[in-house]
């Protein structure tokens, strides 16, 4: 059987996220949580919860998880959930995507991100929400690819490794 090029975006198979990915999707986050201020998450997720995370995801009217796959790999996800808990907001979503760092060939969070727009444009949701941690020119970039404009930045939000962090906020009609 063929090896498959990491840095062939072709390789990837962007497909519905399942439960069983949950490893997979911690592999890539946990990164993040880790060693970057990209999420505000401060300790690691176990594969319980992620399980449960997929779950509430992928049952929620409206809501999709995607990966990408290369092989048995997953790659990259991308999903979109609830912007704020209150009902009056559930016309407005909350949108993020994570590609496995160094290992994800390029253009998979661009893949990814259209597979998820694709689900989310064909139900009655109105706005589409991104929150980036600064600095992250690469994630910017992403999102205003995809249409996103910058609504506003909050000075300062979080603390992450002893450093304040800012918060950028986009926003895409749907």
């Amino acid at each position: 059987m063929p090896q498959t090029d990491p840095s062939d975006i072709d390789s990837c198979i962007i497909r519905p996220g399942l439960v069983d990915d949950a490893a997979g999707i911690n592999a890539i986050y946990n990164h993040y949580i880790c060693h970057t201020s990209f999420t505000f998450e401060v300790s690691p997720w176990d594969d319980s919860r992620r399980r449960g995370w997929i779950q509430e995801i992928t049952a929620a009217p409206n809501h999709f998880l995607v990966v990408a796959c290369q092989g048995e790999r997953i790659a990259g996800f991308a999903c979109n959930g609830r912007f704020r808990p209150k009902a009056a907001y559930d016309s407005s979503t909350e949108v993020t995507v994570y590609t496995s760092p160094g290992e994800a060939p390029g253009g998979t969070g661009s893949r990814l991100y259209s597979a998820l727009f694709a689900r989310v444009e064909m139900t009655p949701l109105h706005r589409a929400y991104a929150a980036i941690a600064l600095p992250n020119p690469g994630s910017i970039r992403l999102h205003e690819k995809f249409g996103f404009h910058h609504v506003g930045t909050l000075d300062q939000v979080g603390t992450k490794f002893g450093e304040r962090v800012d918060v950028a906020w986009y926003e895409k009609f749907l």
